[in-house]
């Protein structure tokens, strides 16, 4: 079981700043596989897991955006009622705080997937999988 790499990027909440960034990304090739953006009056932070990582943990460094990588779960959720319930349930069995987490569009009829970062990916993935709870590999994120 493995980890994806998800980037924490500090945003000004200034008209254009999303735009550049994006468009940062895309002259390089980079594809945006998943977003979350929380924002204050002041700044924004966006969270993308992307399908070069590398590429763009470079970019970022060689254009001066300020970002943290982290490394969070995907989960094949079920797409019915409970499936949320159900991970979050199997998660706080194992003591696993959950910090945030968001959903995001596959390709996968009846599966609703969805990225977590919690204070123990450890034990989140041992309390997953006693749950016949899936996950998504890295590969299977940055392929979406």
């Amino acid at each position: 079981m493995d980890t994806i790499k998800q980037f924490s990027i500090f945003v000004e909440n200034k008209k254009g700043k999303m735009a550049e960034l994006t468009r940062l990304l895309a002259d390089a090739g980079i594809d945006l596989r998943t977003l979350s953006l929380a924002d204050t009056r002041d700044f924004g932070i966006l969270r993308i897991i992307v399908n070069k990582p590398d590429e763009t943990q470079q970019l970022l460094d060689a254009h001066g955006w300020t970002y943290k990588c982290t490394s969070v779960i995907g989960i094949k959720v079920p797409d019915i009622p409970g499936g949320v319930a159900a991970v979050l349930e199997a998660l706080s069995s194992a003591n696993v705080n959950v910090e945030y987490m968001y959903a995001f569009v596959n390709r996968t009829p009846g599966r609703a997937d969805t990225i977590v970062r919690v204070d123990d990916n450890d034990a989140a993935f041992r309390a997953l999988q006693a749950a016949g709870i899936e996950t998504l590999s890295a590969k299977e994120a940055y392929d979406i």
